[in-house]
């Protein structure tokens, strides 16, 4: 293989290594829906969603936001230890440079402000978790639990202090306990609603749109949790139906072969499996106890 990269250090496991659940985990096809569904989450916090309206034209740029979030977990995941903090150092300059303003109080805060960044953080992680195991992906409750300890590392990454970041079940859902008084669906939590449900698209591509895109973001929204669902204001879908097209989804993606789905660019699998050798191909059976 010819993918290593001039200067990859041969054998560097980067961040967290071929041992991690987070290594094996990541290479799923559902962590695009999982990706969809912690934006619809992430909106519901009014603070948060504000920096990201007030610093980008997301409807203009919302393809893009998902695309660097898209790579940014897969340098952290498969890239070698200098990409990810490279990758963590940039995110940092760039939040540093950018604030809000509450148009209810004129109050000017931070976007890398501690809470933010915990909540943008824990609805990420929370939301790739709660998708890969709804769907069918094996991960027991102790895999979970390494899941969510292994993530403070990329929570350092973004700015935060790992001792105050969630790092197992049970302080995941007290952190959402804690924080669900601070949600609300303003009008910034609706214009991502709706660009999810109507991103625009060619003419051509409309149809397109309405068969596939329309179900893959209604899957996405129908796994938020029920208080998420009355925020928004649209019915809640039925929990075993939507467990069940999940499960059917993730079983139809992960027919198509994995090598076929990691030649998308840019390749972080393929580029760390040439770095560390076959033995690094990320896979659910070699998750262990």
């Amino acid at each position: 293989m010819t993918l290593t990269r001039a200067g990859d250090p041969a054998g560097d496991p980067g961040l967290f290594g071929p041992g991690s659940v987070t290594w094996q985990a990541h290479g799923d096809p559902m962590m695009w829906i999982a990706g969809i569904r912690a934006l619809y989450l992430q909106a519901l916090h009014p603070r948060a969603v504000r920096g990201v309206m007030q610093n980008s034209d997301f409807r203009r740029d919302a393809w893009g936001r998902l695309m660097r979030t898209a790579g940014f977990v897969g340098t952290t995941t498969y890239g070698t230890t200098e990409d990810a903090e490279r990758a963590g150092a940039r995110v940092r300059r760039i939040h540093r440079m950018l604030g809000a303003t509450d148009p209810d109080t004129g109050e000017r805060y931070g976007v890398d402000e501690p809470a933010l960044l915990l909540w943008v953080h824990c609805a990420e992680i929370g939301s790739y978790l709660h998708v890969l195991r709804r769907s069918g992906f094996p991960l027991t409750d102790a895999h979970a639990d390494r899941y969510l300890a292994e993530h403070r590392h990329s929570a350092r990454l973004v700015g935060l202090d790992p001792a105050t970041v969630p790092a197992d079940r049970a302080a995941l859902a007290a952190y959402f306990a804690r924080v669900r008084p601070e949600l609300a669906a303003g009008d910034d939590a609706h214009e991502v609603d709706d660009f999810l449900r109507r991103p625009p698209v060619h003419p051509l591509l409309v149809p397109a749109r309405a068969l596939l895109w329309h179900r893959v973001a209604q899957l996405a929204y129908d796994s938020l949790p029920p208080y998420a669902h009355e925020l928004y204001g649209r019915p809640a879908p039925d929990p075993a139906t939507v467990t069940r097209r999940l499960r059917a989804t993730g079983t139809v993606l992960r027919t198509i072969p994995a090598r076929l789905r990691w030649q998308l660019p840019p390749k972080h699998i393929l580029r760390a499996m040439a770095r560390l050798g076959p033995a690094a191909r990320p896979a659910p059976y070699k998750l262990g106890p």
